[in-house]
């Protein structure tokens, strides 16, 4: 009984009251609420995941366009790779995988 005696004023105490009703505000309520920040900050490490691994992209293209555009050998490796060009009395065979791949037993029911 003393205990809550003890709590009572300070319950109603209007600064704790006042203070209570902003942080409630704050985290629920508010356009820039907590949930909303924790989605954000997800959304921004994907975004910065995304910009890194696209930075990383350009610079192996760089490195890729430099090397072509210095070594004639490198353009006809590319040539010959990307759009399976070849040269006179060349005969150039591809091959496709058609297998299936195999399933195991648990997905199978």
């Amino acid at each position: 009984m003393q205990v809550v005696k003890k709590i009572f004023p300070i319950l109603i105490n209007r600064y704790f009251l006042v203070s209570t009703g902003f942080v409630v505000w704050m985290i629920f309520f508010d356009q820039r609420d907590y949930f909303q920040q924790k989605e954000r900050t997800g959304e921004l490490q994907k975004v910065e995941a995304a910009k890194k691994y696209y930075t990383d992209e350009i610079e192996k293209t760089k490195k890729q366009l430099n090397n072509l555009q210095s070594t004639p050998t490198a353009i006809e490796k590319y040539a010959r790779e990307r759009y399976l060009l070849k040269r006179d009395g060349e005969e150039v065979f591809l091959f496709e995988d058609t297998a299936k791949p195999v399933t195991s037993t648990s997905e199978k029911k």
